[in-house]
């Protein structure tokens, strides 16, 4: 992908932008996001979520090739714009980084979403599953996680192939080690099921007005997401640039401008860089609410 591109070249100019001013409704600061109401899975986030998983495989990512100091000076910047939202997985190798990045936040002003890779069949020599996520909550340096999903759902019938799995979120749950469950879905009928399961809490989609990297035409997922979202279930898009092939100035404008105004999702997750990127994300995101 050419997001590497989009660091060097693309936002050469952003830190110039006029931020927006002090008049958006909701008394939110200057610059700042605002928050929002996660379907009913009893959460209140932040607009943007700060992704992790940017061209993320085998334990890392762009985010977390940055290393651990710009990473946390990035993670801190989000959070001085009103970002309290981190979005990470075990497979990005993201969970330390936030760890660290979080020993100097109140643990109750942020959220903390994970995911765990799953497998088809969902069987016992798959793992242990509380260990895994006990595991990950102590690279996190957390108590619990806010969201706990199930990782890159590729088959409509998730439910009953990974029950194992889903027994053991709802037990966490249930334990108060996770808030809310659900489903990153990298399938059209995968997300359909998430739409309408009373398992789901969160549901993690692709979307942007290009069709890239979708499971689905726009419209087709933009109508499962309106389900979902009649049906409580929160959610959160992403692949918002469809995995930074659109990144010029008017695609980002248009992208966010179908997401967040048509997009029938609450929040958005965006694996930003450096700190102009996420300026310019989050005005954008503002302006474009505001209207």
């Amino acid at each position: 992908m050419d997001r590497r591109k989009f660091i060097h070249t693309g936002v050469a100019g952003l830190a110039g932008l006029t931020i927006i001013g002090s008049d958006l409704s909701c008394g939110i600061p200057s610059g700042s996001v605002d928050k929002v109401k996660l379907g009913k899975s009893g959460l209140r986030v932040s607009r943007i979520a700060m992704g992790t998983g940017t061209v993320g495989y085998g334990k890392a990512s762009n985010q977390t090739r940055l290393g651990m100091e710009k990473f946390v000076n990035l993670a801190h910047h989000a959070y001085e714009k009103g970002i309290t939202f981190y979005d990470m997985a075990d497979g990005y190798g993201s969970q330390p980084f936030v760890g660290e990045a979080i020993k100097t936040l109140p643990r109750d002003k942020i959220t903390l979403m994970t995911k765990i890779w799953t497998q088809p069949d969902g069987s016992e020599n798959m793992g242990n599953v509380r260990e895994t996520i006990d595991r990950c909550r102590k690279e996190a340096n957390t108590d619990y996680f806010d969201i706990l999903l199930m990782h890159c759902i590729m088959q409509g019938d998730w439910h009953k192939t990974r029950r194992h799995y889903m027994d053991a979120f709802s037990r966490a749950k249930q334990d108060g080690l996770v808030r809310a469950v659900g489903v990153s879905c990298h399938n059209i009928d995968a997300l359909a099921e998430a739409a309408v399961n009373p398992w789901v809490d969160v549901v993690l989609a692709r979307v942007n007005p290009f069709g890239t990297h979708m499971d689905a035409p726009p419209e087709t997922v933009k109508e499962i997401l309106r389900k979902a979202k009649e049906n409580g279930k929160g959610v959160t898009g992403m692949k918002i640039f469809g995995e930074g092939k659109h990144i010029s100035e008017n695609e980002r404008e248009q992208s966010i401008n179908f997401v967040v105004t048509q997009g029938n999702v609450h929040c958005v997750t965006l694996g930003l860089e450096s700190e102009s990127q996420l300026d310019d994300a989050v005005e954008r995101v503002m302006r474009n609410i505001k209207g």
